[in-house]
């Protein structure tokens, strides 16, 4: 719905900070913004590092970023450079303490936020002027739902990235290298200090059972998990239907390979990760492999069992799974991803194929 309001805003800054995760999800009340209001120059508040992946979004007139680590400094840059764009509306996708100062930085008269009991950080809450309805649901995705509903958003918004008909072109020739097509996988890595990470014996034995069903794979890592991605290279260099990604840089460039691969068939395989979210926002079919967290809450969007994406949890799971924490005070570790044994992902992503 396009605005013709007098009083519609010229300036709209969207807080959305981190994580990855969460700055995919907030795409959607990007989306939603620029749509209200497409003569307004819209900017996005995002920390540093996942600044690439919005940046490049049409219709974002200017990516102001927060460098977290930067302390008094970082902040009064922030503030200096939201003094100069002069938003008349800001917008907290977040929902905390952090979050709320970066919204009373704005100066904006109008500082709209998430619903009094959605915000995780009670006291990040000073900032607002105006709130949305409550989130229908407790996934995260529900937040901005609402908020996006709030400025007249559809019941589904547009999720992705918009990316450009080069990056695509790009993304097709990173799929043909790994030479993916319908019904083969990526398998998304995690750090083995995360609690949400499956082990590397699991994902090696994993790769070998694809490999009996005929599927090809792609082991991918980023940054986080380089080490993990070149010891699982390392082990299975003999099979010759896996290739590898390791510490893949570029957010825009995964999520071209990501959207391209959607397109052809493929399916993803990982844990409660950012690319989770990206791959799902790409449309990709998800199998997210679940220990401390609940799909519920923060899987892929659709809920997994409501379409394409599928939630596979050890068969015996600990009594404190899932704990929501990122920390394990298990006394023999994250249990509850170790128990995920292969096979049952085998078997769900042959659920996928076959829906």
């Amino acid at each position: 719905m396009a605005s013709s309001d007098a009083s519609a805003p010229r300036r709209i800054a969207l807080v959305r900070l981190s994580h990855l995760g969460d700055v995919v999800l907030a795409l959607p009340l990007f989306h939603a913004l620029r749509e209200r209001f497409p003569r307004a120059e819209l900017a996005w508040v995002v920390q540093r590092e996942f600044a690439p992946l919005v940046e490049p979004l049409p219709g974002l007139a200017r990516t102001l970023r927060f460098d977290r680590r930067g302390g008094l400094r970082g902040w009064l840059e922030l503030r200096r450079e939201l003094s100069e764009f002069a938003p008349d509306l800001a917008v907290d996708a977040q929902g905390n303490l952090k979050s709320g100062f970066a919204l009373a930085c704005t100066g904006a008269a109008r500082r709209v936020g998430l619903a009094r009991e959605d915000w995780r950080e009670p006291l990040g809450r000073f900032a607002l002027t105006e709130s949305a309805a409550p989130a229908a649901g407790e996934h995260a995705f529900e937040r901005t739902l609402a908020l996006a509903r709030h400025f007249g958003a559809s019941a589904d918004p547009r999720r992705d990235p918009a990316l450009s008909s080069s990056e695509l072109r790009a993304g097709r020739e990173r799929l043909r290298e790994f030479e993916l097509g319908r019904g083969d996988v990526i398998l998304q890595l995690s750090p083995a200090r995360d609690p949400r990470s499956w082990p590397l014996e699991h994902c090696a034995e994993l790769l070998a059972r694809l490999g009996g069903d005929g599927r090809r794979v792609l082991a991918l890592s980023g940054p986080a998990e380089e080490r993990e991605g070149a010891e699982l290279r390392a082990r299975s260099e003999q099979l010759a239907h896996v290739k590898h990604w390791v510490g893949q840089r570029g957010l825009r460039e995964l999520a071209a390979l990501l959207s391209v691969a959607a397109d052809a068939g493929v399916l993803y395989a990982g844990g409660d990760t950012g690319p989770m979210h990206l791959a799902a926002a790409c449309g990709l079919p998800v199998t997210v492999l679940c220990g401390p967290h609940s799909h519920l809450r923060t899987g892929p969007w659709p809920i997994a069992g409501s379409g394409a994406h599928r939630a596979v949890r050890a068969a015996a799971q600990p009594a404190c799974a899932p704990c929501l924490a990122r920390t394990c005070n298990h006394p023999q570790g994250p249990v509850c991803m170790r128990e995920i044994a292969p096979e049952e992902v085998r078997m769900a992503l042959a659920s996928v194929r076959s829906a």
